[in-house]
């Protein structure tokens, strides 16, 4: 049996790597703005689709608004004529539909591949007076309700980990809203906001203007090794936001399953491989094949958490 594991997972990556190119151009709607994770992502399947299919064109379309409820919301009115792939985001497309303040329900986004994940990050301007994460404590406690703390839509990863912060270590920020990483960058910069509850990726791509005071993974991340992780700061605490493609759940079964071994080919190729790890991006591989078991354990997990940091009704 040792023996044949080489050569299964040669077969694997051959079949990979013959996946079929689209016959004509793809349509990526991207549920946030420019200049955030979700695009920069994009960017990068777009860079290598092209290197694998020369023929065909990625056209990245965006339809932002309601921290990507907007565009969820209307993913299924799209054509089923499996050229049309929609961003999808984990914990939001669980958080927002228990809110109630969105037109669609978890079960209406039909994911087909979950390409990767990016720890909750908490960052600072670089040109704030605090330069801890126990400056910050001290700060938070000092004055609470002052401090305030930009993230990337309501009922998101980042509302959910700014909440959930405020009471693992009992301090009282405030958490604003923007349209998304891109918008909410700008006035981290500015000094509009006291800091953020963002992602690794923001962090290590804005290293020279912000400082990360903390991290929520198993270690230490490699391109930020003097920041702590939250479990070194006593809490258990790993976690942070999956991205993801979906289509229309007129799509048919081998539509997706074509795209969806597409993109398992993109998130396999070396260039794509650097491109994430040079972004702080972490790589996660789940197909049609492990959808179902990993969309049961995440509704679960995120439906507890919603509920326990009071974003459901």
């Amino acid at each position: 049996m040792k023996r044949l594991l080489p050569l299964l997972s040669l077969c694997l990556a051959t079949a990979v790597a013959a996946q079929p190119c689209p016959e004509k151009n793809v349509l990526y709607w991207q549920a946030f703005p420019p200049g955030g994770e979700s695009d920069l992502s994009a960017r990068h399947q777009q860079m290598v689709l092209k290197k694998k299919c020369p023929a065909i064109d990625t056209i990245i379309q965006y339809k932002p608004g309601a921290g990507g409820g907007l565009m969820w919301a209307q993913m299924n009115q799209l054509p089923a004529d499996g050229l049309n792939v929609v961003g999808v985001n984990l914990p939001h497309i669980v958080f927002q539909p228990l809110e109630g303040q969105v037109q669609y329900k978890t079960e209406d986004v039909v994911p087909v591949y979950w390409f990767h994940y990016t720890p909750d990050t908490l960052v600072v301007r670089e040109a704030s007076p605090i330069k801890t994460f126990q400056d910050f404590i001290k700060a938070a406690k000092a004055d609470p309700g002052k401090l305030n703390l930009g993230g990337s839509g309501l009922n998101s990863a980042n509302h959910a980990a700014h909440e959930r912060m405020n009471a693992a270590f009992g301090v009282k920020t405030t958490y604003i809203p923007f349209k998304g990483t891109g918008d909410m960058q700008t006035a981290v910069f500015a000094g509009h906001v006291d800091g953020a509850m963002t992602y690794t990726a923001f962090a290590i791509n804005n290293k020279q203007r912000v400082r990360p005071l903390a991290v929520a993974m198993e270690k230490r991340h490699p391109l930020m090794p003097d920041v702590p992780t939250f479990k070194e700061l006593g809490v258990d605490w790993v976690d942070g936001a999956y991205r993801g493609i979906g289509m229309p759940k007129s799509s048919t079964p081998e539509q997706r399953k074509r795209m969806s071994e597409l993109w398992a080919a993109l998130n396999n190729d070396p260039e794509m491989k650097e491109l994430a790890a040079k972004s702080g991006f972490e790589l996660v591989n789940v197909g049609l094949d492990g959808m179902d078991a990993f969309m049961k354990d995440k509704v679960r997990l995120y439906t507890d958490a919603a509920r326990k940091l009071g974003l459901g009704k």
